[in-house]
């Protein structure tokens, strides 16, 4: 199944039936007044987050959404049948976006969550609804309203709670291979990974999602490489995780990268918890290892972890440390069940 994060939808709900002017008209029967019925009510247009979606590559083959109209109301007060509602199943994690591709309409982040996109039509009034005692045989009927008709574009962020950041060929893809059964491309050039992966990890009986998206390079942020499009998906994780290739020239500029990378794209992702480890670590020896580490705390001025995708040596130690910044997460959004409240 192919990835896509981004699709343009155009939907359209259903107008309304008209309503019916009609009498009654029977033999025998010589004050028969008004029967005509009420219209239907158009169909509307539904937007739900479903379970086993992680992709939106179905609205690259259907784009068009239009719901069906109400039928007209009819004789002997017989109300005009409702248009169907049309539902768009989506991937849990999805943005629903204006046109202009900046204005939210929805972000559907829980599993069943629904939102009305377009809301059908009402059905117009039969003329049995005008009767009164000084009309009696109203000869007038309401048209059915008009539908809804928008065009909008659907953005997936996904739902993961570790991020995966470095350079190219920084180990994102061997080390979410080797802490999951999550099987991304491996190789040993640049921009293997092209969309993003998500893998399930477990330490200590816990267990978490990590999301590893496509590699950073300077100006990124610019369109460059395959640009920041894919930044969006690790918005919502709770803690990032930041891989140096230890094996590089230029630790500190590697890092510096990234990290300009991130204050470039804005919002609060600059400002997200970072585990910061050094990887590759089985490819050095032990000065090489000792004066990576020093550039590297250097660098981002904080500890740093040592690890390798590759012999597992120290991973373990990081999964703990993300699985820590997850539970801390977890409690500065729970909400305090024990404070007390408090009234003017």
């Amino acid at each position: 199944m192919k990835f896509l994060d981004l699709a343009k939808v155009y939907i359209r709900s259903g107008a309304g039936g008209n309503g019916c002017i009609s009498f009654r008209r029977e033999k025998y029967i010589e004050y028969g007044g008004p029967d005509g019925g009420d219209g239907g009510n158009g169909g509307s247009v539904w937007a739900e987050a479903v379970e086993g979606l992680n992709t939106l590559i179905d609205f690259r083959y259907q784009q068009h959404f239009f719901a069906r109209n109400g039928q007209p109301g009819m004789g002997r007060q017989r109300t005009g049948k409702d248009g169907d509602d049309i539902v768009l199943r989506v991937p849990v994690g999805t943005e629903i976006l204006d046109e202009d591709e900046e204005t939210v309409i929805a972000d559907l982040t829980e599993v069943g969550q629904r939102v009305q996109l377009a809301r059908g039509g009402n059905g117009g009034f039969g003329n049995l609804h005008f009767k009164s005692s000084t009309n009696q045989a109203p000869r007038r009927a309401n048209p059915g309203q008009e539908g809804v008709e928008r065009t909008l574009w659907l953005r997936l962020k996904l739902i993961a709670d570790v991020g995966l950041l470095g350079l190219p060929n920084a180990g994102k893809s061997t080390f979410l291979a080797a802490t999951s059964n999550a099987r991304p491309k491996i190789a040993d050039y640049p921009f293997t990974t092209l969309h993003p992966n998500l893998g399930v990890v477990g330490v200590d009986t816990v267990e978490f999602v990590i999301a590893d998206i496509p590699g950073l390079i300077a100006g990124a942020h610019d369109g460059r490489g395959i640009g920041d499009r894919f930044l969006g998906h690790v918005e919502r994780c709770a803690v990032l995780l930041h891989l140096v290739d230890g094996t590089s020239e230029t630790i500190a500029e590697d890092y510096q990268t990234i990290i300009h990378e991130l204050e470039a794209y804005g919002g609060e992702l600059a400002d997200k918890p970072c585990v910061t480890a050094l990887n590759k670590v089985d490819a050095l020896d032990d000065e090489e290892r000792v004066a990576a580490v020093a550039e590297l705390e250097k660098a981002s001025g904080g500890a740093v972890m040592t690890m390798s995708g590759v012999s597992r040596e120290g991973v373990q130690d990081v999964l703990r440390a993300l699985r820590s910044q997850i539970d801390a997460d977890r409690l500065r959004q729970k909400p305090d069940a024990g404070a007390a409240s408090w009234s003017p």
